[in-house]
């Protein structure tokens, strides 16, 4: 029986959900890209990172990026990373709320049912035990709440100087007052635009862009305690509170 290895392939293949897995043993970038289908992007195990015109994202192991149909996405592999991709054909996914592109977790039961698609032929029974399994994957994805992993940007362009720096150096420990002056803005002003762009503190968004830094050293072989210093934390339990906060 014929397969599709490849994710242009699995556009066109005649089922309402195709999926494909793939590992990396080191780093790799995939460049922006568009597909046909949604695609809901799964780390199995790793740390990827990803943007979409207007924000980024971290993808920790055990979550996934869920992208509608023909958005432009760019996508990073940190490390040795491995991942499963399931594409969705428009029609179906317009069951889906696509909108905005977001992080979910992968429930257990998500995971299972896409471990045991992967296992079916590429043109499945979509009467049979496929069918079922694909039912499954769009109830879980359907139901799916968002993580606490994009990082939305700012369209002020003064704002957006701060998140480049910020990202350039994520120790940076200026406090609000510090940044605001900086910019020329009042405390007052800073805060209420950054939130009102970004739907977040300016806090919230630089624990995130902290966090994002931590995972993507840690994949690519730093300590933990290398990666808290790097990104300005004083100790691990400081980092490990940071992050509880984050995605709770």
């Amino acid at each position: 029986m014929k397969r599709w290895p490849r994710a242009i392939d699995l556009q066109n293949v005649p089922r309402p959900v195709a999926a494909m897995a793939r590992s990396y043993e080191g780093s790799f970038d995939f460049g922006w890209h568009s597909h046909r289908r949604g695609e809901l992007l799964q780390v199995i195990d790793g740390f990827m990172t990803a943007r979409v015109s207007g924000a980024s994202f971290i993808i920790p192991s055990g979550h996934g990026l869920l992208v509608a149909p023909a958005v432009p996405h760019a996508v990073v592999a940190h490390g040795r990373v491995t991942m499963h991709s399931l594409y969705i054909e428009p029609g179906i996914a317009a069951r889906l709320n696509w909108d905005p592109v977001r992080v979910v977790p992968s429930s257990s039961l998500l995971s299972a049912a896409v471990e045991a698609l992967l296992a079916e032929p590429v043109l499945y029974d979509e009467d049979g035990r496929g069918g079922h399994l694909v039912a499954l994957i769009l109830d879980e994805i359907a139901n799916a709440a968002e993580s606490g992993f994009a990082l939305p940007e700012p369209t002020d362009k003064r704002l957006q100087r701060l998140c480049t720096d910020l990202q350039s150096a994520p120790a940076i420990d200026l406090d609000i007052d510090n940044w605001a002056d900086k910019l020329g803005m009042s405390r007052r002003t800073m805060t209420r635009k950054f939130r009102s762009e970004t739907g977040m503190s300016f806090a919230e968004w630089r624990r995130r862009l902290r966090i994002a830094h931590v995972l993507r050293r840690r994949a690519e072989g730093a300590k933990l305690e290398e990666a808290a210093l790097d990104v300005g934390y004083s100790s691990v339990s400081a980092l490990r509170r940071a992050i509880r906060d984050a995605i709770a």
